[in-house]
């Protein structure tokens, strides 16, 4: 990874801080969209420690409102020529129908329209990369979701959050597609169910659930960030588009994950709501 830059959501904890991490101790500048100025910069700090040497830095901007999206996208295409690997791994949950300032839903918002964002506009310099990488963060938890295009601003807790992930695959699917011949390759993952601070801000049934789980069953952030390093850097999925992983390995998504037709229309959906990517 030495000489190649790596933008990566949602980098500031979790698997997507661990990932990172190990991303610029194999050579990677790291550049990191983060909502909060001071846990960015203590992202920083840990990244500058890992010893490569590389300029790493930061753009702020809150992944729910679609015209931060827009800016930090066009921000980052600006400073950034070539981009290597682009990895999509902001995301939460939340109870309640929670709407954000532009009438979403907002788990829609971040875990997937702020992927469709960042990608169309990020565009350009992954292809000036030549064999660039986009790497999403999905989840097991998409089969618990349900694909209505009529309510998808209206789903809550652990529905909401399921049908989120398998828009993550859907547009990995049509991203793929609409990618071939380019160089440049996208996949998604399931990363387990990892030990992280994910889920403490959703308050409730669900934040109480989670926090049980994380005790007894859940997978260190080490261990739940490894496939998406492998997506970013190992050799074996050079020239792999179009997939989806679990424990570095290929896996076979639910059948709702696997209609192409609901992948373009997500897509044109998407396209519409953003003004981008179509």
């Amino acid at each position: 990874m030495r000489g190649k830059t790596v933008v990566i959501t949602g980098a500031t904890s979790g698997i997507g801080a661990i990932a990172a991490r190990h991303l610029a101790e194999l050579g990677a500048r790291i550049v990191i969209v983060a909502r909060d100025g001071q846990r960015a910069e203590e992202t920083l700090r840990d990244l500058r420690a890992a010893g490569s040497g590389q300029a790493h830095t930061a753009f702020l901007a809150d992944l729910s409102c679609l015209h931060e999206m827009r800016r930090v996208g066009a921000e980052i295409a600006a400073a950034e020529p070539r981009i290597d690997v682009l990895m999509n791994n902001a995301g939460l949950i939340s109870s309640g129908k929670r709407k954000t300032e532009d009438g979403l839903g907002l788990m829609f918002a971040t875990n997937h329209l702020s992927y469709f964002v960042l990608t169309a506009l990020l565009l350009e310099p992954l292809r000036a990369a030549g064999g660039a990488r986009i790497v999403s963060t999905a989840s097991e938890a998409h089969r618990r979701g349900k694909l209505d295009f009529e309510h998808l601003q209206d789903q809550t807790g652990g529905t909401g959050y399921g049908t989120s992930k398998l828009c993550n695959i859907l547009f990995t699917r049509e991203l793929a597609r609409r990618l071939e011949g380019t160089g440049v390759t996208a996949n998604c993952l399931h990363p387990g169910f990892v030990a992280t601070r994910f889920g403490d801000s959703a308050g409730g049934a669900i934040r109480a659930g989670l926090t049980i789980a994380k005790r007894l069953f859940a997978l260190s952030p080490v261990e739940g960030a490894k496939t998406m390093v492998y997506l970013a850097s190992s050799p074996q999925v050079a020239g792999q588009s179009g997939g989806y992983y679990d424990r570095c390995a290929p896996a076979t998504p639910s059948r709702e994950a696997r209609r192409d037709h609901d992948a373009r229309r997500l897509w044109e959906l998407s396209a519409a709501i953003a003004r981008v990517g179509e």
